[in-house]
């Protein structure tokens, strides 16, 4: 299990070395390895923990030296992106009403419908917002789907937000990633990538335990 982990570690962080492999072993069918890491990722709740945004900016500075086609890129991956959550929100939107019933403790009804509430006044912003955030962008859709949000709703902003996600790391990869300095440092890169990303929710969570700290001092 360890090295496993170890294994996928090595791979995110030394993600520009394992993907100029990929593309001397593999051709054109580099297209369909990257098309089914960003569909599993963001399409199954149980692989949040595949690369995404560092492995579309790598994936971007090959485009930028002339060995990937940046267009093709660009639509293989927003498609990834687009029907992994659509295929998130749909098992999502079967799992979600059979697991939450007033036989589960924690898991009632009322809460599902708490959420579907939520998804239809924020959804589209929540939906997103997600995308740039590793790990969230895997289970929002499928909340979304168990909350029963109202599917065209889901769909444009499931297309936006892949869009805006895919064109965003893949603008700055094409653009910057071959850089001199970003080249000799990508191990270090790719780290800040992973760390700008994870930083907002976390940001989120510490407001929101401030928040209800003053409330329970106001309380008192």
């Amino acid at each position: 299990m360890w090295d496993l982990i170890l294994k996928l570690f090595d791979f995110i962080l030394h993600i520009d070395e394992h993907l100029a492999v990929i593309i001397q072993d593999y051709g054109t069918w580099t297209y369909a390895i990257l098309f089914l890491i960003i569909f599993a990722e963001t399409g199954f709740v149980i692989t949040p923990f595949l690369p995404g945004d560092s492995l579309i900016f790598a994936a971007a500075t090959f485009a930028a030296k002339g060995v990937l086609n940046p267009w093709l890129l660009f639509a293989v991956m927003s498609v990834a992106g687009i029907l992994g959550d659509g295929v998130n929100y749909a098992i999502g939107n079967y799992i979600g009403p059979r697991v939450f019933s007033d036989d589960i403790k924690y898991l009632k009804k009322e809460h599902l419908e708490k959420a579907h509430q939520f998804f239809e006044k924020h959804g589209g912003k929540a939906i997103i917002l997600a995308r740039f955030m590793p790990i969230i962008r895997t289970f929002v859709p499928f909340v979304a789907g168990a909350g029963s949000m109202t599917y065209p709703k889901f769909a444009l902003y499931n297309v936006v937000g892949a869009v805006a996600w895919v064109g965003l790391f893949t603008f700055l990869g094409f653009n910057f990633g071959n850089i001199p300095a970003v080249e000799e440092n990508f191990t270090y890169v790719i780290f800040g990538i992973i760390i700008l990303s994870i930083l907002p929710p976390i940001i989120e969570v510490l407001r929101e335990r401030a928040k209800s700290k003053k409330t329970a001092e106001k309380a008192e």
